[in-house]
């Protein structure tokens, strides 16, 4: 095959799930031309990766542009890591010979290779890893299995602004760097709270001697000052009053000794670059977002009511978050650091 358009996923941590699948396309075609078809907001995700020879920009509800860009010149494959009818739409119309992705949302017609998502015995979804959903894609388009080790890249630009981070915080004085990050696209349901946030970092700075980085997106800015501030630290920072983005993001977790988080897209950063997670999981499956990662802890309430899928608590109580107490997410940091080597300086 000369030339194939990688349909990437929507979301952050998603498009990091992705990458064993398209490592694997990329050494099994290596002198193919790969295309990186996206939203504009996930592109930095993939900075500084040596897989793909260009990018299309595909805004929501683009079809017809994002078409005529791709059939500038023959596509032979397009692999849907979506399942939105749309992108299927497109990759058809680009004139793609074959087009690989999971026949849902009734878009199986416009399918050369259909897969089909897991379901039980009544045709309900089964929550499977997203992973295995992707290797699957890319094991279609005739690529080995790709196999779990997600990978990620930062660019010099990204390493100069976390340097610019831990010089202006002085945080190479501290023996380890914790990382935490409060935020999240999906809702206020996996919000683990300001307060919790601030009590395990001082539980961090007082018991462990770490420095602690509160990380944030443009729109937790207030958050992440509001953790540092009640953290009542002095060994507690945030980004709330620096120039932010994905690359920053990226290049403070490579640089971190370990990440706290919440179920969103910079768990997954963690892994790409080998450092130690503690997620904190309250009304998301698990099972969708399973990486086999051998150094994340993931703490969850089990509730009664959960795991409900919905982005607002449906009962108000939000238990399931509120519910995992700084203490215990404390002793998992505690046991991930002691197994850990530290780095050197």
């Amino acid at each position: 095959m000369n030339r194939i358009a990688l349909f990437l996923p929507n979301w952050i941590g998603d498009v990091v799930m992705a990458t064993p699948a398209i490592r694997a396309v990329r050494a099994t075609y290596p002198h193919a031309e790969l295309v990186a078809v996206c939203k504009p907001y996930v592109a930095d995700v993939l900075a500084g990766a040596p897989w793909f020879d260009a990018t299309v920009f595909a805004a929501k509800r683009e079809v017809f542009g994002v078409a005529h860009k791709l059939r500038a010149k023959p596509l032979d494959a397009a692999l849907l890591f979506p399942n939105s009818i749309r992108t299927a739409l497109i990759a058809y119309l680009a004139g793609a010979k074959r087009i690989v992705g999971y026949a849902r949302y009734g878009r199986g017609f416009l399918l050369s290779d259909k897969l089909y998502a897991k379901t039980d015995a009544r045709g309900a979804f089964v929550p499977s890893p997203a992973l295995d959903d992707y290797n699957r894609l890319a094991v279609a388009l005739g690529t080995p299995n790709p196999g779990a080790r997600m990978e990620l890249f930062t660019t010099p630009a990204d390493e100069a602004s976390a340097a610019t981070v831990w010089d202006r915080f002085g945080l190479h004085r501290y023996p380890r760097v914790v990382v935490l990050n409060s935020g999240g696209a999906f809702g206020a349901a996996k919000d683990w709270g300001c307060d919790h946030f601030a009590h395990l970092a001082r539980l961090l700075t007082t018991r462990l001697g770490c420095g602690v980085l509160v990380a944030c997106g443009p729109n937790e800015r207030e958050a992440a000052r509001r953790i540092a501030d009640e953290s009542r630290s002095p060994h507690v920072f945030s980004l709330s009053d620096s120039p932010l983005s994905l690359g920053l993001t990226k290049a403070v977790v490579k640089r971190a000794d370990l990440l706290v988080t919440t179920d969103s897209g910079p768990r997954h950063f963690a892994a790409a670059f080998g450092r130690p997670v503690v997620a904190l999981f309250g009304p998301t499956h698990i099972e969708w977002t399973e990486t086999y990662y051998a150094k994340e802890i993931r703490l969850q309430r089990k509730l009664p009511c959960g795991p409900c899928q919905q982005r607002v608590c449906p009962l108000s109580h939000h238990r399931c978050m509120r519910e995992l107490a700084p203490a215990d997410v404390f002793a998992a940091v505690a046991r991930l650091l002691r197994a850990e080597v530290p780095r050197a300086a």
